[in-house]
Parts: C-alpha cells; sequence; structure tokens
C-alpha cells in the first residue's frame, strides 16, 4: 500500500521516464530490486528463465508485481506509459501464449492457475476502456465447482466478445421540447441580465427530468453554443491568449509513443460507442498537433530538472480526446470549440494540459509543475470533504491516503474508466453550464455515493485499492443535481473567488 501510495502518475515518470528494463543474462539470489525499475524488472515483466530462478517463490512474488501493475494501470497515463515504453500487454499475451497446451484437434487450452487468472484480468483492463456498464472484467479468484474459471482466456487480441458489454445504441439527434428551448435561449443575441442564468435553470431542470438527451448531437450542440456565447462575451474572458488559427493543411509531425497509444485507445472506445467513423485516427491526430502547438506558445521556458517540465504536456490529453468523441470525429468543430473554450476559467480546471507550466500562472507555480487541479480544486474537495462527509474524510485520514490524490486522478483522466460515457459527458457539461466549481461538488457527490464501501474498505485496509481498481458503479451525475445546487449555495463564493485567482501574482 505504501509503494502505491508512492507510485502516482508524475512520480512513475519521474522514476522510470526513457529508463530500460536491465534484462539481465543472470541474477544472483542476494540481488534484490534497489527502484521501480528493477521491480517491474524482476517481479512484473518475468520473461527469462534467468528471472523466473532468481525469485524464492515465483509464483507468489510474480502475483505480487501482476497486482502492483493492475493498479498502476488504473492510471491511464501510467499505462500509457508503461505500454509505449516496455509494451506490457505483449509481455502478458507472451506470457498466456507459454501457458497454453495445444491438443491435435481441440481448441487451444489453457493452463488455469493464479497467474495466468491475474494476467487475463490485467489484460481486458488494459485492452479496452470503459466505464462500470461499457465493459466487463473477469475475477480474479477461481470458483469452487466442475468449471472454476469460466471466463475465456486469450493470447492474441481481437479480446473475446463476452469482455466487451454491449452498447445501447442510442443517438438523440432528434431534438427534445426542453433541449430546443435551451438552444433557443442560447441562440438569443440579446443577453440581458439574468441570461445566464436562465440558461443555467433549464438546464438543471433537464438534467433532472431527462438526463439521456444531454448526449449525442443534443450535448455537441449545446457546449458548442454555450462556450461560443460566453466566447463572445469580453467579460467572460478569464485568459487572453496570442490567436492560433486552425491550419488543416499543417505538415503532421511526430507524436509521441504516448500519444500515439493514447489515440489507438480513443479511437477504439469511440467505434465502440458507435460515436466515430473509420478515418477518426487521423483526424485525431491533427487534433492533438494543434493543441500541442497552441499551449507551446504559452509555456513559460524552464530549466527542465524533472521530466514533468519537458516541453509540452508529457502525459496525454484525455480532456481533448473527450471533446473529438461528444463532436463525433469532427476535427474542425472539435478545433473551434477547443479555442474558444480556452479563453474561459473553466478550462483551467477541466482542460489539465490548458495551465501545465503556463505563462497565466505565477512564475513559481509553473515551474513546479504543480496543477491548479490539485493546489485549487483537491485541496477545497478536502476542505468541504470535512465539513460535508466527516466519516469519510476520517476515513482517509485513517488510511493514510487522501481524497486529493484519486480526485486528481479521476480529473485528469476526466473519469476515463470510471463513469460510463454518458456520465462522463455529464461530468463535462455540469461543468461548462454552471461554472468550474461543480468539478469539487462532483467529485463530493461521489464521494457521498461512496460513502458505505470507502468506511468498509478502511476498515479491511485496502481503500487505495479499491479506489483506484473500481469503476464508480451506480453513480448518476442527474441523481446529485440538487445537492450539487446546495453546496453551491454554501460555497461558491469563496471557490470561485479562490479559482480566479489562480494567476493572481502573474505579471
Amino acid at each position: 500500500l505504501a509503494l502505491i501510495n508512492l507510485l502516482s502518475c508524475p512520480a512513475v515518470y519521474e522514476l522510470i521516464g526513457d529508463q530500460e528494463i536491465p534484462n539481465k543474462a543472470e541474477y544472483s539470489l542476494r540481488e534484490v530490486p534497489t527502484d521501480v525499475v528493477d521491480i517491474i524488472d524482476r517481479l512484473i515483466v518475468v520473461n527469462t528463465e534467468a528471472k523466473i530462478h532468481s525469485l524464492f517463490n515465483y509464483e507468489q512474488s510474480h502475483i505480487f508485481g501482476l497486482r502492483l501493475l493492475n493498479v498502476l494501470c488504473c492510471d491511464l497515463n501510467t499505462l500509457l506509459l508503461l505500454e509505449s515504453q516496455y509494451k506490457v500487454s505483449e509481455v502478458l499475451l507472451d506470457a498466456q501464449n507459454e501457458n497454453a497446451i495445444s491438443i491435435s484437434e481441440t481448441p487451444r487450452q489453457f493452463i488455469i492457475d493464479g497467474l495466468s487468472v491475474e494476467r487475463n484480468h490485467i489484460l481486458v483492463r488494459i485492452s479496452h476502456i470503459g466505464g462500470p456498464t461499457e465493459r466487463i472484467l473477469p475475477p480474479r479468484v477461481l470458483h469452487k465447482g466442475d468449471d472454476p474459471y469460466p471466463w475465456p482466456m486469450f493470447s492474441s487480441y481481437p479480446l473475446p466478445a463476452c469482455y466487451l458489454a454491449e452498447f445501447p445504441r442510442k443517438n438523440y439527434s432528434r431534438k427534445d421540447d426542453d433541449v430546443s428551448k435551451l438552444l433557443s435561449v442560447l441562440k438569443n443575441p440579446n443577453k440581458q441580465t439574468g441570461w445566464l442564468e436562465n440558461v443555467q435553470r433549464l438546464f438543471c431542470e433537464i438534467m433532472h427530468k431527462k438526463p439521456d438527451v444531454i448526449s449525442g448531437a443534443n450535448l455537441a450542440e449545446l457546449i458548442e453554443k454555450i462556450v461560443l456565447h460566453l466566447f463572445e462575451i469580453p467579460s467572460e474572458h478569464y485568459f487572453s491568449s496570442k490567436v492560433y488559427e486552425a491550419d488543416v493543411n499543417m505538415e503532421i509531425k511526430n507524436l509521441t509513443a504516448i500519444q500515439e497509444v493514447g489515440i489507438k485507445m480513443t479511437i477504439s472506445y469511440g467505434k465502440h460507442l458507435n460515436l466515430l467513423k473509420e478515418n477518426a485516427e487521423n483526424d485525431l491526430y491533427q487534433v492533438l498537433i494543434y493543441c500541442d502547438k497552441y499551449l507551446k506558445q504559452q509555456k513559460v521556458p524552464l530549466r527542465k530538472s524533472l521530466h514533468n517540465q519537458q516541453d509540452g504536456y508529457i502525459c496525454y490529453d484525455w480532456f481533448v480526446s473527450s471533446v473529438f468523441l461528444i463532436m463525433m470525429g469532427n476535427r474542425e468543430k472539435t478545433l473551434t470549440f477547443l479555442h474558444q473554450f480556452s479563453y474561459l476559467l473553466v478550462s483551467a480546471f477541466l482542460w489539465v494540459p490548458r495551465l501545465h507550466n503556463s505563462i497565466h500562472l505565477p512564475m513559481d507555480t509553473a515551474a513546479s509543475g504543480i496543477h491548479p487541479v490539485y493546489f485549487c480544486s483537491a485541496h477545497y474537495i478536502e476542505m468541504l470533504l470535512k465539513a460535508e462527509l466527516p466519516l469519510v474524510f476520517s476515513a482517509f485520514h485513517m488510511s493514510g491516503f487522501t481524497s486529493s490524490q484519486i480526485c486528481h486522478q479521476w480529473l485528469t483522466q476526466c473519469f476515463w474508466n470510471y463513469m460510463d460515457w454518458r456520465e462522463i459527458c455529464h461530468y463535462i457539461a455540469i461543468c461548462i453550464f454552471l461554472g468550474p466549481d461543480y468539478q469539487i461538488y462532483m467529485c463530493i457527490s461521489v464521494f457521498k455515493h461512496l460513502q458505505q464501501e470507502i468506511l468498509q474498505h478502511t476498515q479491511a485496509q485496502d481503500l487505495q485499492v479499491f479506489l483506484k481498481e473500481e469503476a464508480l458503479h451506480g453513480f448518476q451525475a442527474n441523481n446529485y443535481i440538487e445537492y450539487m445546487e446546495s453546496l453551491a449555495q454554501t460555497y461558491r463564493p469563496i471557490l470561485l473567488r479562490d479559482m480566479r485567482n489562480i494567476g493572481v501574482l502573474n505579471t
């Protein structure tokens, strides 16, 4: 648990970034792992006889390594690093292949043991993005009876279909009456006093009554219109940045290996949700290049002593990928939205790379690499948790794990793998329509939803593992809209004041 606490995504980048696995020809029995790369080499990527023979208890040690890998891969940015740098999925598939037996004229059979069951679980987890109802993760235990493990194992792709939950292929492109009413208000050029409050009231009413209609084409049009109108109001501009127009014919440079793996995961998820067409990969590629170029113009020149201070954002941009899917792979709509959105305060908190080492932050803050999502959002999540959910706050305190750690992971990857696509869309829409402080209220609502499970797992002393590995089963943002509004009535003046002051020392 202490190791899991230490190995947050930024820490993993600093410890293993650009470092190869030793893969020695021989390991002494006295030679123990001394750093994270050694742990990966000796306990996770156990792919040679020398490594197997160097362990006193091979199965027990390797299961520990695989369990650690499973928790690490729940952070999607860490997964992309491990996959791009060490090809962990290939290592696991090769190990499963070696665990298979072939008998003539019968389907290939796999030896079922603790290691093959662990590997099967990890392979399904890292091979397919999805929320609690969008994928099925096989258990990591054997059952009593004639069929101890009914889940199919595999040693090559594609993933067996039984692990892909059928996604209801709904596309609310037809206008709902309430959505049409909201759009008509958004299209009204006469923004009188109370216009924004009226828009927010209508949005909340739809979220209360029929949240399903805030999806598909309806959602795309709604967030396009609200962002356009806020962009057209000079007083709503929190950032003033150099204009950089999208050039659809720009020369394509190479993205990082991490970004390329992230693109493949995004496209696979988008196709599973029936949101993307066949040529979407190149469009997302160009969107990410545009964003990289646009944001690099706003970076502070720093002495690069850490990976986290390299040019550009070293992690993958999950927010841009989310917008790309919301816009159903339309490159021009995505770029236009992102450019207008980048002027608004809410972009500082939803779009994490937006303020990475940014000129819009005080110099010391930018140099530290600490993001407003951490020093502002996560700070206030802990403050509200103490006031609103004292039992949950105490549970975190006793576990030695902070709520800010898991919230930072959730928010950085836009709740991917933790929420279904519908809830991810609602999270983004709520923050855009109602304000950046709703990001904080959303996390408090999640903790309220999980309260009993958090208390149980604190008692079982596995709270960190539970929160990292488990999706948010049963959580629906629309069920907590009233609760979030009540939090806003109490805390909004303080929260918004400090959110607006994130760049206060910047000259």
